[in-house]
């Protein structure tokens, strides 16, 4: 596996990904009492945890991803030094997850078409279904004037799950 990749696993799958890929570092974004121990192998500077719930509206008792969470994953992402792969995880690997990754893909590679990026995604992954919000967020934070949101709502819902599997997406695209 080339070390500019970027992983993305559903929560039951991190450790397994963690050993086997080689992983340098690590986003955990799940809520906060789920927030997972860092494997022995990621130092606690390699690993970004971000408290939130897999929703796109505020609900009572629940934490809504904040701009501020997803100027974390972006600053994160883009220090990233690609000397090993980035996992990104949530519960399942299907919505938080994936958008953490298309975020990132958008991030470093800010020249590059959010639609060519989408497609990355979903032909690595048939069931990704990026979080929204997430998405809304970061297209606002990295100026990509809607394009973000519109490209993950061309790809679609993608094919039902109850949990992702393990995918892999190089970190650098054409412009």
């Amino acid at each position: 596996m080339s070390p500019e990749t970027i992983l993305v696993s559903p929560l039951s799958l991190v450790q397994t990904t963690v050993t086997t890929a080689r992983v340098s570092h690590l986003v955990t974004l799940i809520n906060g009492e789920t927030l997972i121990d860092t494997p022995v192998s990621i130092g606690q500077d390699r690993h970004l945890r971000l408290a939130m719930n897999d929703i796109s509206e505020p609900r009572d008792g629940l934490v809504v991803p904040t701009e501020g969470h997803v100027a974390k994953l972006i600053e994160f992402a883009t220090a990233w030094d690609q000397q090993a792969p980035l996992l990104i995880h949530c519960w399942a690997g299907i919505s938080r997850s994936t958008a953490g990754a298309f975020v990132a893909l958008c991030a470093l590679n800010p020249r590059a078409d959010e639609h060519s990026l989408a497609r990355a995604l979903r032909r690595a992954s048939p069931t990704a279904y990026p979080n929204r919000r997430i998405v809304a967020l970061a297209d606002n934070v990295l100026g990509r004037g809607g394009r973000m949101s519109a490209a993950v709502d061309h790809i679609g819902r993608g094919v039902l799950a109850e949990e992702g599997k393990v995918f892999s997406l190089p970190a650098r695209h054409a412009a």
